[in-house]
């Protein structure tokens, strides 16, 4: 461990041999690193990291070899799918189809509101351009005859 290092626990400087990186532990359990790097991020009681050394894009993390695995054989033993924490009743599937049904419901009418609003404004929108383009006509006239009493004028 000559490279830079970072000592996130100090407690354990001096006893190095007790740490393990978090590659070789996932090798030493049998799963992959990833699956160590989902249980780091999923698992709030995952072995605190004790160490980090290397450049700092390309950290090693260390963590307590028998916190590992005592946390290590906690996730290998528990019986496939079941949830991290306790279980969760279910729901009957009457009680599901009726909130789904309240959600869409819900929905329809949010929706139903947006467009009358929608609506609301594109009318107010056409009634204005009808208004501006009235108005360009209005001040297209006016110009054609200021131009042609000017012209008027000056051609006698």
């Amino acid at each position: 461990m000559l490279e830079p290092a970072t000592w996130l626990r100090p407690e354990y400087q001096g006893r190095e041999d007790e740490l393990i990186h978090l590659s070789a532990a996932a090798d030493m359990v049998g799963v992959t690193r990833s699956a160590v790097s989902n249980w780091a991020a999923r698992h709030g009681n995952f072995p605190k990291i004790v160490l980090l050394t290397g450049a700092p894009r390309r950290r090693t993390k260390w963590v307590v070899r028998e916190e590992f695995l005592a946390f290590a054989r906690k996730q290998l033993n528990k019986k496939p799918g079941s949830p991290a924490g306790s279980p969760k009743p279910r729901r009957p599937r009457t009680v599901i189809e009726t909130e789904r049904i309240a959600h869409w419901e819900a929905q329809v009418q949010r929706l139903t509101g947006l467009e009358a609003k929608q609506a609301a404004t594109l009318k107010r929108t056409r009634e204005a351009l009808r208004r501006a383009e009235r108005d360009l006509e209005a001040a297209r006239a006016g110009l054609a005859a200021e131009i042609q009493a000017v012209q008027q004028i000056t051609n006698p």
